[in-house]
C-alpha cells in the first residue's frame, strides 16, 4: 500500500486576484499575505477538505514570481497551473514560466550535465591488494610530510614576525637624541 501511486483527479488553470487581500496586511508582510491568499483561492476553488492550507503546496518558482518585486509590492494576479491529487493534496505552479526564469533552469541543467561527463569520465586505476597496502602507507608519510612542512613554515612565519615587532619595540623605545647628531648653534645666539 505504502508503493500506491498518487493520482491526479483534476487540472484547472486560474488567474488569482491577490490585491484585495494584501492590501489589508502591514507593508512588510504584503508577499506572505499573497501567498496565503493564493492558497486560500485554491481552497475554496479545488474543494480542499475543511479548506486545510496545509494541504495546498505552492512551486518555487511560483512564489518566486510573486515575491519578484519585493516582499512590499506583490503581482496584483497571477495566472496559476492547479493540479489536485486523489490524497487529497494540491499542487499550485506558474503557468507560463517566464523568459528569465527558463533560460536559469536551463544554466543549471547545463552545469549538472557537465558535472556528471565529468565524474563518469574520471577512471579510477585498479590496485591489488597488496597494492593497495603500500600506497596507503605512503600516502600516510605523504600526508605526514606534508602536515610538517606546513607547521615549519608556520613556525618560521611566526618567529619573523616576532622579530619585526621586537625591533619595532626597539625602535619606539630608544632616545630620540642619542640617534640625533647635536646641533649647532650660531655664534651671535650665544653672546
Amino acid at each position: 500500500m505504502a508503493d500506491k501511486e498518487i493520482k491526479v483527479v483534476f487540472e484547472r488553470e486560474y488567474v488569482v486576484p491577490l490585491r484585495a487581500g494584501w492590501l489589508k496586511a502591514q507593508k512588510y508582510k504584503r508577499a506572505n499575505r499573497a501567498v496565503k491568499e493564493l492558497k486560500i483561492f485554491l481552497a475554496r476553488h479545488m474543494k480542499v477538505y475543511d479548506r486545510d492550507l496545509n494541504k495546498i503546496k505552492v512551486d518555487i518558482l511560483l512564489n518566486n514570481e510573486i515575491r519578484f518585486r519585493g516582499i512590499k509590492k506583490p503581482l496584483h494576479k497571477i495566472k496559476v497551473k492547479a493540479i489536485k491529487y486523489d490524497n487529497g493534496t494540491v499542487e499550485a505552479k506558474l503557468f507560463e514560466i517566464p523568459k528569465h526564469v527558463e533560460f536559469e533552469l536551463a544554466k543549471k541543467l547545463k552545469k549538472q550535465a557537465e558535472l556528471l561527463k565529468k565524474q563518469s569520465n574520471i577512471k579510477t586505476p585498479e590496485i591489488k591488494p597488496q597494492e593497495k597496502a603500500e600506497t596507503k602507507e605512503e600516502a600516510e608519510k605523504a600526508k605526514e610530510d606534508k602536515v610538517e612542512a606546513k607547521e615549519k613554515e608556520a613556525s618560521s612565519k611566526e618567529s619573523e614576525l616576532k622579530l619585526e615587532k621586537t625591533k619595532a619595540k626597539e625602535a619606539r623605545h630608544t632616545s630620540k637624541t642619542s640617534q640625533q647628531t647635536p646641533k649647532i648653534q650660531r655664534k651671535a645666539l650665544q653672546k
